[in-house]
């Protein structure tokens, strides 16, 4: 048997092994699985930006490593896919944490000890020492060892703990990377810290508040999460506390002998409003509700995916509201093909028809549900201080669509009617009404109606819009409501407003 020796350059492969789709956020997320798997309720990120390259120290107050055990975690890999763990376990193939930190440094240290221990042991990976040695790792020396010790705390100290999460707190397993280089070598120089500085305080911080949310909402031992001086808040995007966060029927599905539970979750209408006004409960920092629609994965309470439809459907503005949870434990990664960066999985088939049923179902609750954000719901009693167009109230005979009498508009109108006029205008109002739910019991409630927006269209004019603009004005009606309410009912937007009804809102405020 003739045989070729194809052992790959050190140095070339851990370069490729990096390249697997890590973010900075999504980086440390991996490197908090390894703490969180070794019962850490305190991580610390700490960047020192004071001189190049900056140097990130990832902290944790775990169980931590004695000298062969960190030796052996700092292989490639550190074991099977394929052994059995613990159902806490965050890991998978024994890589996250040598790619991840590959994906972001040429060059990292882990220093580790067990709690009863005194001492840490060290252990550095550098690239340099992979192209010149092959496949080697570094042993650091006491000296090394107490001199980054030294650095993290030094750090750790400029930081006041505002709420004494992390004073006195034992470390036992210290990360540390020397170098960021995909942003001191691919930016300009005096663009780095501050677009560093914009991705810990905004994407990072907003990642690992979603990801580990329900480690940090534990009561038992709840995560904290400190990146610099900033304590990360949970984020949970299934906030079942919220009355009208509305629970479908979850689907079930077989997978390797087991049911698993597919969950769909449709926001309330007024969740749109509110998330583009700024910071809601609806959506994290730096996220808007598309970004946040789609599947949910969570795997040992830990999510691994969310945003987006993993293939399934397209992102769509229609489907913003809609969420769609899935719960699996650690013991069918293969079934999931879960990759590396635990970023991306496939659905298995014993799951689709599970997967297709559900979104079948959120798909079309959440378009009803957008497209009646203009419809204000009430169950049984009408409110008097509701100033929709329409309102959607419960009968015997399902949900009725009316002409609100209390909109400012309509009641205007009322105010200069004659009584004889005023019920001859009811009656026509309950005649429209009537016509739309009989509309609306014949087609799909998803479905729109175009009607032309032409300023002729049913005999309307320009000139009546300003007469009744300035008949709302006269009786204290906000032009707020008129910009945000009235004109958009009438087809018009920022951008096709006519000059006359611009200046009239503006010269009045």
């Amino acid at each position: 048997m003739n045989l070729q020796d194809a052992t790959p350059r050190a140095d070339f492969l851990i370069k490729s092994l990096a390249e697997q789709g890590y973010s900075l956020e999504s980086s440390l997320a991996d490197l908090m699985d390894n703490s969180i798997s070794a019962k850490s309720n305190r991580i610390e990120v700490l960047i020192d930006m004071a001189t190049e390259p900056f140097m990130l120290f990832l902290a944790d107050n775990g169980d931590g490593m004695t000298k062969k055990e960190l030796i052996k975690n700092m292989q490639f890999p550190s074991n099977s896919s394929e052994f059995s763990r613990d159902t806490s376990d965050l890991g998978r193939f024994g890589l996250g944490m040598k790619t991840a930190s590959f994906s972001q440094t040429r060059k990292f240290t882990v220093l580790s000890k067990r709690k009863k221990d005194k001492v840490f042991n060290g252990v550095t990976w550098d690239v340099d020492i992979l192209e010149k040695e092959g496949w080697k790792i570094k042993i650091n020396t006491e000296k090394e060892i107490n001199y980054l010790i030294s650095q993290y705390r030094k750090l750790s100290e400029t930081y006041i703990d505002i709420d004494n999460s992390f004073n006195h707190l034992k470390t036992n397993t210290i990360v540390v990377w020397y170098g960021l280089y995909k942003y001191e070598n691919y930016l300009k120089k005096d663009k780095i810290k501050s677009s560093l500085q914009t991705e810990l305080d905004e994407v990072t911080v907003s990642h690992l508040s979603v990801v580990f949310h329900k480690f940090m909402e534990n009561k038992t031992n709840s995560l904290k999460i400190r990146v610099n001086n900033l304590l990360i808040d949970p984020f949970n995007p299934f906030p079942t506390h919220i009355k009208d966060f509305r629970p479908l029927q979850p689907k079930t599905g077989d997978l390797n002998k087991s049911k698993v539970k597919i969950s769909g979750y449709v926001l309330p209408a007024r969740a749109i409003k509110e998330s583009n006004s700024g910071v809601s409960e609806w959506t994290p920092v730096n996220k808007g509700l598309m970004d946040m629609e789609g599947i949910y994965v969570y795997r040992s309470n830990r999510i691994i995916l969310y945003g987006g439809w993993n293939g399934l459907i397209k992102k769509a503005p229609r489907l913003q509201l809609a969420r769609l949870r899935l719960d699996v434990g650690n013991s069918i990664d293969h079934l999931l093909h879960l990759n590396v960066a635990k970023s991306k999985i496939i659905i298995p088939h014993d799951l689709r028809n599970a997967f297709d049923s559900a979104i079948k179902e959120l798909k079309t609750e959440a378009e009803r549900e957008y497209y009646n954000r203009g419809v204000r719901k009430f169950a049984g009693q009408r409110s008097s201080s509701n100033q929709a167009l329409f309102e959607k109230y419960a009968s015997s005979k399902g949900s009725l669509i009316d002409i609100n009498l209390d909109n400012p508009v309509v009641s205007s109108l009322a105010r200069s009617l004659e009584s004889s006029q005023l019920a001859q205008l009811k009656v026509i109002f309950k005649m429209i009404s009537r016509r739309i739910n009989i509309i609306r019991s014949a087609m799909k409630e998803t479905e729109t109606i175009s009607i032309s927006d032409d300023e002729n269209y049913n005999g309307f004019l320009i000139s009546d819009l300003i007469e009744n603009i300035k008949t709302l004005q006269s009786q204290g009606v906000d032009n707020a409501y008129i910009i945000e309410e009235v004109l958009p009912l009438l087809g018009y937007n920022k951008s096709n407003v006519p000059i006359e009804i611009t200046n009239l809102l503006t010269k009045s405020k």
